[in-house]
């Protein structure tokens, strides 16, 4: 290839990346944070962080389509109890981290990351940033509720 080829090359792939970031920055994210195949929050039953207390893997058995997303239940019985009232079991936030919500911006989220709060599901990256969210976890969501869903624009 010929510098001047070259040079033409790279000058295009900048201009149309420049073209395209706008159109990638101003994309709306989900209102649920799910996988690429639409499974919301890791595949983890939302139920069974409140019946069990603690995380349960949901299975494709078991599944219902709620939020343009698709929900994964250890049993029968959780899935049509979360049917019954999706608002009581969904995670906060769209079950998207707790601590990012708080600082204004998402972040997918670790299953085993996981707090119920005056009967309200959040949910956190990592075990290590739940840490710090539990540190302030009253301020952090009233953060989150402020931010919330303003966020998904972002």
């Amino acid at each position: 290839m010929t510098r001047t080829r070259f040079r033409f090359t790279a000058i295009a792939l900048s201009a149309l990346g420049l073209l395209l970031l706008p159109v990638a920055s101003q994309a709306a994210k989900d209102p649920v944070q799910q996988s690429l195949f639409g499974v919301a929050i890791a595949g983890a039953d939302p139920v069974a962080y409140f019946s069990e207390e603690r995380h349960v893997e949901g299975s494709s058995d078991f599944e219902a389509e709620w939020m343009e997303a698709t929900w994964r239940f250890a049993s029968a019985e959780n899935r049509d109890l979360f049917l019954a009232e999706p608002e009581k079991y969904a995670p906060q936030y769209g079950g998207y981290c707790a601590f990012a919500v708080a600082h204004g911006y998402t972040a997918k989220i670790d299953p085993e990351a996981w707090r119920v709060v005056e009967d309200k599901l959040y949910l956190n990256y990592s075990p290590e940033i739940q840490k710090k969210w539990e540190a302030q976890r009253d301020a952090f969501i009233e953060r989150a509720n402020e931010n919330w869903p303003k966020v998904l624009d972002k």
